[in-house]
């Protein structure tokens, strides 16, 4: 294994990575969950790399998931085996070695509603028992992911209280992997790559690509100049053929809403609600960080112009509320929300002629007549072997030669240790489920730093503070809307907005 070294991303870094940036064994381009993973791939295997962003790391479809690491129910009901199996051996991967404090275990329950018919019943049970199957190939033990199980009408309401009871036969119950944050999981991979020596540099956009290089524009100064680069790997996912010619993307919309818990009572399960009408499509309640649950998900043709941060549609805001309120006793309306949010899905363009929801998600990688190599599709949990097989069709096609092979199997993340090393770390339980084993270093200061930013927030001046130092925010959108994710609330963001100013002023 090669020595590491810091993994710190700040503006100071990246004005100096970039101005002595000429050439580079391997530029990537995007800094979404896959580019990232490209990054630390290539500089594990000891690669000159560079990856450039040109917005913020996870600003496009990587911040908008469901914030679940699944091993692929939905793809085994749906007959992908292959799929459903890659899926539960990284998630695996993802529990037990690389982010262990940023993955949890999640119980996931799916009650047996009057209004859910014998044959969604019948098929939702066998993908779990489909899961338990996979969970042993791919060797993820019971002390991580119990086993699934057939429980009470009592047992599902102790993890949400709110469901309607008449008429309610029971239901199942398994478990799956949960993210902290998606964001946050990204910024994790990309400061990795950054100790591992590559240069992670937003608020920089790549122009005239090819395989052999691309200019590089600092958005922040104006400045260009040319990048020499002996690979390059297109990863900006949803806006992959606006980069390499060739690439037809079917773009699929996933919105979510964000509601209070108190609306849910103390929800504290993943809530799997079958939709009405047909056979292997759920909505989804779960539980996230600060008090709020997510609502989710659509799955909707997005044609035309993709836009930078996508919005969610009345139709679909109205469905999702009307799905999940028909499975509680109180309905839940648009007063309860506290925000919406939607990403789209890179799908690759294969002429089905159906709905994006029966398009394969898995992940293609393709080479363009000039040799920019694309990695489009595939999921979030599927990140790291996207990365691998990307960075391989791109050392095939090439004359470069990797000092190692693929080792991010085995690389622990930022932040990362087992659950022993984990509980035993001095602070807060909510720093370590956010900064892991950092968690003592971003507390470390004086008393007022860990004084909520506003009332009603938990978030902490230090945790701006190191989101500015170390984490490479550059701007307050980075901090509210990627590092802290306090902006899915409109209302919560305007009452951090002072504290984000005055700590950009401090540092």
């Amino acid at each position: 294994m090669m020595t590491v070294g810091d993994a710190s991303l700040n503006a100071a870094r990246r004005a100096r990575e970039l101005d002595s940036l000429r050439a580079v064994d391997v530029l990537v381009i995007g800094g979404g969950v896959t580019g990232a993973g490209v990054a630390l791939d290539a500089a594990a295997r000891g690669l000159t790399v560079a990856l450039v962003e040109k917005h913020d790391l996870a600003f496009g479809t990587s911040r908008w998931s469901s914030k679940l690491v699944h091993g692929g129910l939905r793809y085994l009901a749906s007959g992908h085996i292959g799929i459903a199996y890659e899926s539960a051996v990284e998630r695996g991967i993802l529990m037990k070695t690389t982010a262990p404090h940023l993955v949890h275990p999640v119980p996931q329950i799916a009650p047996w509603l009057p209004q859910a018919k014998f044959a969604q019943a019948a098929l939702l049970r066998s993908a779990f028992l489909g899961g338990d199957i996979l969970r042993t190939f791919a060797r993820t033990s019971d002390d991580y992911l119990p086993h699934s199980r057939r429980v009470s009408s009592a047992e599902i309401l102790r993890y949400a209280p709110t469901l309607r009871p008449e008429g309610m036969r029971g239901g199942f119950l398994t478990w799956d992997g949960q993210l902290y944050d998606d964001a946050r999981l990204v910024v994790a991979i990309a400061r990795t790559a950054a100790q591992y020596g590559a240069r992670v540099l937003t608020q920089v956009a790549a122009t005239d690509v090819t395989g052999r290089g691309a200019v590089l524009i600092d958005q922040l100064t104006g400045e260009r100049r040319d990048v020499d680069a002996r690979i390059m790997i297109n990863a900006t996912g949803i806006w992959a053929d606006q980069v390499a010619a060739g690439i037809k993307l079917r773009p699929s919309r996933g919105t979510h809403l964000v509601l209070p818990q108190s609306v849910f009572g103390g929800l504290s399960a993943v809530l799997t609600v079958p939709v009405p009408g047909e056979l292997r499509r759920v909505v989804m309640a779960i539980p996230a960080p600060d008090d709020r649950v997510y609502v989710g998900l659509t799955d909707e043709d997005a044609p035309g112009p993709v836009s930078d941060v996508p919005r969610a549609t009345d139709a679909e805001i109205d469905f999702l509320l009307n799905t999940i309120s028909a499975a509680v006793q109180q309905p839940i309306t648009r007063a309860d929300l506290l925000g919406t949010y939607a990403g789209l899905r890179p799908l690759l363009d294969t002429g089905h002629h159906n709905g994006t929801a029966d398009i394969s998600r898995r992940h293609a990688v393709l080479t363009s007549p000039d040799g920019v190599v694309t990695i489009v599709g595939g999921k979030l949990t599927t990140y790291r072997r996207m990365a691998a097989d990307a960075l391989d069709t791109a050392l095939d096609q090439s004359p470069v030669e990797a000092r190692r092979p693929c080792e991010t199997h085995r690389i622990p993340l930022v932040g990362a240790a087992d659950r022993v090393r984990l509980a035993a770390v001095r602070a807060p339980a909510r720093f370590v489920q956010r900064y892991g084993m950092e968690a003592p270093r971003v507390i470390a200061g004086p008393p007022e730093l860990q004084e909520p930013i506003a009332p009603g927030l938990r978030t902490t001046y230090a945790e701006l503070r190191f989101a500015i130092r170390h984490e490479g925010a550059l701007t307050e959108d980075d901090v509210l809307d990627r590092r802290t994710r306090i902006g899915l609330s409109a209302a919560d963001r305007e009452l951090a907005l002072p504290a984000v100013r005055e700590a950009f002023a401090a540092v």
